[in-house]
């Protein structure tokens, strides 16, 4: 008599499996979301890149997850997302013969005006967080293929739920108001990883994309990792009712983790904190059908592709 099969461990957030022989790219790897994500990839025993602008804090954080995981295999690459014309050199250097995962991670955040441009004459915010991973993934094309089944996994934002693309005013050069742009800039990023997936599945790759979201992530939950981040006894327990709630930094990582690890994640999947989306272990969310009107999409896609000068396929296919 045949043994029944063996059902899959359910999936934990404190024991990783191992990612050993793999390569993963986290953008803003430094600070915030990122840093934790790079923390908890570099366990299972991956090699973790940080793309960060800032060499100094990217040392800083090298130094932190060092001191947390022995042996981890960590290292910076310069990038600044910024600067579209800058990114295919920063690739240049990445020095590996394959990519298992990018996370799709840096944003800018502003909350009040004057509106800012990139030096390539972007909207700040629009152009970093959106055009910035868009042309990234151009030029990551050939080292996410050269894997056997890489991941780009976009870090969205709640933000985004409640926004609409205005495509006649994508850099709201009419009508700028931070927080909305901020919003808008993220839904592009999450409307973009849901059509890149539908594109990569119409040609055949073995490539997949998805998103995760953090749900409500606050630096006062958040533990110390000083001197990235320093919670003070008195910030945590005031924070506390808010904990009900949300939850701090290091758990908002999970989902976007889990996106990159968990051998059940689908392309095209939105994945976020079990309790509300907003707090809690991660699971797969319904993903909001403004998210992957098609309509919008392919606009979108057109409208990026010209602002950033890539190639329309994204070196796909």
């Amino acid at each position: 008599m045949s043994s029944a099969p063996q059902s899959r461990r359910p999936w934990d957030v404190h024991r990783l499996p191992s990612a050993e022989g793999r390569n993963f790219l986290v953008t803003g790897g430094n600070a915030g979301i990122g840093y934790f994500v790079a923390e908890q990839l570099a366990a299972t025993g991956a090699v973790v890149v940080l793309g960060s602008r800032d060499p100094a804090k990217a040392d800083v954080a090298i130094a932190s997850i060092r001191s947390r995981v022995p042996g981890a295999h960590v290292r910076h690459l310069r990038l600044d997302l910024a600067g579209l014309t800058s990114l295919k050199a920063a690739v240049d250097r990445l020095d590996l013969d394959h990519l298992d995962a990018v996370v799709h991670n840096a944003g800018v955040a502003l909350d009040d005006p004057p509106r800012r441009e990139t030096n390539d004459g972007h909207e700040l915010m629009f152009g970093t967080n959106h055009l910035g991973h868009f042309a990234l993934t151009q030029w990551l094309a050939p080292f996410l293929s050269a894997a056997p089944a890489a991941r780009v996994v976009t870090v969205g934002s709640f933000a985004a739920r409640s926004e609409r693309l205005d495509m006649a005013d994508l850099q709201s050069t009419h009508d700028y108001r931070p927080k909305r742009t901020y919003g808008r800039s993220k839904l592009a990023q999450m409307c973009f990883a849901f059509e890149l997936d539908r594109r990569l599945r119409a040609i055949g790759s073995s490539v997949f994309s998805m998103v995760a979201h953090p749900g409500g992530a606050l630096d006062a939950l958040t533990p110390s990792r000083p001197p990235i981040h320093a919670t003070t006894a008195g910030e945590r327990l005031r924070s506390l009712p808010a904990g009900l709630l949300v939850q701090g930094k290091d758990a908002g990582a999970w989902p976007v983790v889990r996106a990159v690890l968990d051998p059940e994640v689908r392309g095209g999947q939105l994945w976020g904190p079990r309790i509300f989306g907003l707090r809690g272990t991660p699971r797969s969310e319904t993903v909001p059908s403004h998210m992957t009107d098609p309509a919008v999409a392919a606009d979108l896609w057109t409208a990026s592709a010209e602002l950033a000068g890539t190639d329309p396929h994204l070196g796909f296919g």
